[in-house]
């Protein structure tokens, strides 16, 4: 095992402390016998100092321990699965520093039962193999808890935009706004944008691409005007932050670094913000809000008013509502039906405090078809003409008293329909801000997970056999039947 200094440093700090708590002694008794200051004995537990050989053979002899046992490499049973953690790439790869969290307070826990600690994370680590989970997906996993820790809303990233679209005097919509936003990367950064990356065979799939060797913006002509705009603000976004920890392209071809990840997400926020202001579609939620009835047409007029695609206005939304409307209880969907096999896939997901009724299945298991994000997909391929339908459902889900309030949006693009969907609790808040939630017009459907998971017998929906239920139902038979057994 080949260990850094960071991990002598904190191995050292385990093994004072794991000897210290065999002899009884505390903290400031060790003080005493030793004359080192129990806020320096602190920090050499913690990982974070590394003693002269003086002061560890001081401890070494308060301790009773010898000196060669402590600064030695070679590390005891209990300890062994912490070093291993430690010196590992699983630590290179955890974003503690983004989550407030310290390596010396997973060291404190370490200290307290290392042995059970290193089990459990193994356990973790075989889960995560036998799931098949990659490097990129824990990324995208941890950046989801990230935003969803922070509800979502960024008030620098907020305050930014808001100054960059007053400053650069940012106004106007579709192909004015992306004159705007070329200008600025071009005065601001020197930054040339050429529409030109489908020319190239081997590129054309990208929706953009920045060469910072030549200082060009390469964007995917065949892209709508919505897309064009969010890469520009995006990569003004890129330029005004002064990132260089980054992704060159539209798409993930390699993830190097969670840094990277969350550097993605930030530019992407500031661009949302400056397509989507956050002032104006306040105004204009409270407007939608207030209508008795539900309303589809209102609520297209109010996309149509941003040069910003359904996706991006409704995860717009996901940062809005429970920052300025107090509607926290929410999850955002989106689904994808290629067009070639006619599957559909969660490609992405948020949940809001706490997981949701709705979320992502296990492989091989059949959304419900009774979701509104479902069958609306059906409904966009039987309206040929339409860009984009929206439309609205009150779910309820089987086995809970959870009932949701979801708007969504089906959108068709070359290769594929999607449906970006927002599912907000119906509570006493919701109740009060949003005044057409009882319209009887909204249907009401009861609503599951998966076909397999489902209970239900007289659906007409259902894609699959509830094999998951049924093989459930049998488990709970047999341990009803073991208990009346041994109670006779």
């Amino acid at each position: 095992m080949i260990l850094n200094e960071e991990t002598i440093r904190l191995i050292l700090g385990l093994k004072i402390r794991s000897s210290r708590a065999d002899k009884g002694i505390s903290l400031t008794e060790l003080a005493q016998q030793t004359g080192v200051s129990v806020s320096y004995l602190n920090e050499i537990e913690k990982g974070k100092k590394h003693p002269k050989p003086s002061k560890i053979a001081l401890i070494a002899d308060a301790l009773d321990v010898p000196y060669d046992q402590l600064v030695s490499l070679e590390i005891d049973k209990k300890l062994l699965a912490v070093a291993r953690l430690l010196s590992s790439d699983l630590m290179k790869e955890l974003p503690l520093e983004h989550f407030g969290i310290d390596i010396s307070t997973l060291v404190d826990v370490f200290a307290t039962a290392p042995a059970k600690f290193g089990a459990f994370v193994n356990t973790l680590i075989e889960i995560a193999r036998n799931r098949d989970i990659s490097v990129e997906q824990f990324y995208f996993d941890a950046l989801r808890s990230y935003q969803e820790m922070r509800e979502n809303y960024f008030g620098d990233l907020e305050q930014l935009a808001s100054t960059f679209i007053e400053e650069k005097n940012i106004e106007g919509n579709g192909t004015s706004l992306i004159a705007q936003l070329e200008q600025v990367l071009l005065t601001d950064y020197s930054i040339k944008v050429k529409y030109s990356l489908q020319k190239n065979e081997q590129l054309k799939e990208l929706r953009s691409l920045f060469d910072s060797n030549n200082k060009e913006l390469l964007i995917n002509d065949k892209l709508s005007v919505e897309q064009k705009a969010f890469i520009l603000a995006k990569e003004i976004g890129f330029q005004l932050l002064n990132i260089e920890n980054r992704s060159y392209t539209s798409v993930w071809v390699k993830v190097e670094s969670f840094d990277v990840v969350l550097n993605n997400f930030r530019t992407s926020y500031f661009a949302g913000a400056v397509l989507v202001s956050c002032d104006q579609l306040i105004e204009d939620m409270e407007g939608f809000f207030a209508h008795k009835k539900w309303s589809a047409e209102s609520l297209d007029e109010i996309m149509q008013k941003y040069t910003a695609t359904p996706e991006v206005f409704m995860y717009r939304l996901t940062s809005i509502l429970p920052k300025f409307f107090g509607l926290n209880q929410l999850f955002f969907l989106k689904f994808d039906r290629n067009k070639s096999d006619k599957e559909v896939h969660l490609s992405k997901e948020l949940h809001l405090s706490g997981l949701h009724n709705p979320h992502a299945s296990f492989r091989h298991e059949h959304y419900c078809n009774r979701w509104i994000s479902i069958w609306l997909l059906n409904d966009l391929e039987k309206a040929p003409k339409e860009q984009w339908i929206s439309g609205i459902q009150r779910s309820s889900y089987v086995d809970s008293t959870n009932e949701y309030l979801l708007f969504s949006v089906a959108r068709r693009t070359p290769t594929q329909n999607s449906t970006v969907s927002i599912g907000l609790l119906i509570n006493q808040q919701l109740t009060q801000k949003v005044r057409f939630v009882n319209d009887e017009n909204i249907p009401r459907r009861l609503v599951n997970i998966t076909c397999e998971r489902c209970r239900l017998t007289d659906c007409e929906e259902r894609s699959a056999e509830a094999r998951i239920y049924l093989k459930q139902q049998q488990q709970e038979q047999l341990i009803n039947a073991i208990q009346e057994f041994l109670n006779r």
